[in-house]
């Protein structure tokens, strides 16, 4: 094989991950932006692996810089330094722009649908919890963070409010947690908000583009997902398994890391092995017959595979 013939590069990077990754449908990408035969090589290769456009593009400019760096193309060199993908310094905590820290490890991290639940949860001694409440009426929103921040008082437990920031600082939340489009939406004046009111910010991201997206504003933790299929929300991204949980891992190691999607008792610890450092669950506590037995039982999995962490707060 040469560095130099874009085919011989996708096809040795193929022979070197298609084991991990498995075999997807044929297909092309939709576009080229550079000339250079590693990144066109590499993002051919993608595709086949089945990432979607924008990761295939993301990973193939990733393994060009990698290939720069160190002076030559290595087929079995999975990217994850995070200098290749354009990512500033690292640990993020470091940045200047950085949103306030949470602890490493995040442990059992239950999202749930009110404030009754995030109470019980607290109560039951999960660590992180996340309030997820769905309604178009303001005043219930406000209604529902307000109780869901009283509800974790006197416990352990810290509280990420999803989506609603401005009911989470209003409220004196621990935290928000925002899908993608969440973050987008906000302007750069709402992101400096946000920050200044000291809330911890999570992210949920579906791959390397957002990932990458996510890094820019240097929030407290990323979740990785959905790691397995899930019937709980319209996903616009394929499960991404737990190969490519482990290579996300090991690229965002500088940030707390929470898998999520579809993860239950049986495939938990499958999960922890790949490196993040939380697990989140809904359905395997909110539908549980015994909803305080399942998180017991959870917890107990999670503290097999991971040190005690003191909560920075």
């Amino acid at each position: 094989m040469t560095d130099h013939d874009p085919n011989a590069i996708a096809s040795a990077v193929l022979t070197a991950h298609l084991p991990r990754f498995g075999a997807h449908p044929p297909s092309v990408p939709q576009a080229y932006a550079l000339a250079e035969p590693v990144y066109r090589g590499v993002k051919q290769a993608c595709v086949l692996l089945g990432f979607v456009e924008h990761d295939a593009e993301c990973i193939a400019r990733a393994w060009q810089g990698q290939t720069q760096r160190l002076g030559f193309f290595d087929a079995q060199a999975w990217p994850a330094t995070p200098v290749d993908f354009d990512l500033r310094e690292f640990p993020p905590q470091a940045r200047d722009d950085a949103f306030p820290p949470c602890p490493g490890r995040l442990g059992l991290y239950a999202v749930l649908p009110d404030a009754a639940w995030v109470g019980r949860m607290a109560r039951a001694g999960v660590p992180t919890v996340q309030l997820r409440f769905k309604s178009t009426d303001a005043a219930a929103v406000r209604r529902e963070v307000r109780v869901a921040v009283d509800a974790v008082r006197g416990t352990p437990a810290l509280l990420f409010i999803n989506d609603h920031w401005r009911e989470a600082i209003e409220a004196g939340a621990y935290g928000v947690h925002l899908g993608q489009e969440d973050l987008d939406a906000l302007n750069e004046a709402e992101v400096d908000t946000l920050r200044a009111a000291g809330l911890r910010l999570g992210v949920s991201t579906h791959g390397y583009a957002e990932m990458v997206r996510a890094d820019a504003v240097s929030p407290s933790y990323l979740a990785l997902g959905a790691v397995f299929p899930t019937t709980l929300k319209q996903m616009a991204t394929a499960p991404q398994g737990l190969a490519r949980l482990g290579d996300y891992a090991r690229l965002m190691q500088g940030y707390p890391l929470v898998a999520i999607g579809g993860i239950d008792a049986g495939s938990l610890p499958a999960v922890m092995a790949t490196g993040v450092g939380s697990a989140a669950v809904v359905r395997a506590v909110v539908a549980a017959a015994e909803p305080e037995a399942a998180a017991a039982s959870l917890k107990a999995e999670l503290a097999r595979h991971l040190r005690h962490d003191v909560p920075v707060r």
